[in-house]
């Protein structure tokens, strides 16, 4: 399976921001960045892991609070990282953020987390008043 590892998290006071890196590596053979759908995911204490925003093999994107603009995803292939801009960010938002991928078809979009199969450890991002 694909190895991703996240970066990026750290404490920010509310109304700031945060950018989070998911770099991608370990592909099987023959198999790139655009192979698979990806997304971000996050769990704060005393909760289930939910997903935040999600990347489908064609590009396509979606978000699960399709209210929220304040998170974007992107990605860029040459570089395998998966970004999550989190801008105007809030207590509530505090959590352990991963960053999951599965080979899909093209221009499938995954959203479920039992579907995902690669994880990587996460990264804290901790919202202060």
């Amino acid at each position: 399976q694909v190895q991703l590892v996240e970066s990026g998290g750290g404490s920010v006071q509310a109304g700031g921001s945060l950018r989070l890196f998911c770099v991608v590596s370990n592909y099987p053979h023959g198999l790139y960045m655009e192979n698979y759908c990806m997304g971000w995911f996050r769990q704060a204490p005393g909760k289930e892991r939910e997903g935040v925003a999600f990347w489908g093999s064609g590009g396509r994107t979606s978000y699960a609070d399709s209210g929220n603009v304040r998170f974007i995803i992107s990605q860029d292939k040459p570089r395998n990282t998966l970004y999550l801009q989190m801008d105007s960010l809030k207590p509530e938002d505090t959590a352990m953020y991963f960053c999951a991928a599965v080979q899909c078809r093209r221009w499938q979009l995954i959203q479920s987390r039992a579907d995902f199969t690669s994880w990587g450890q996460g990264t804290q991002v901790t919202v202060s008043s």
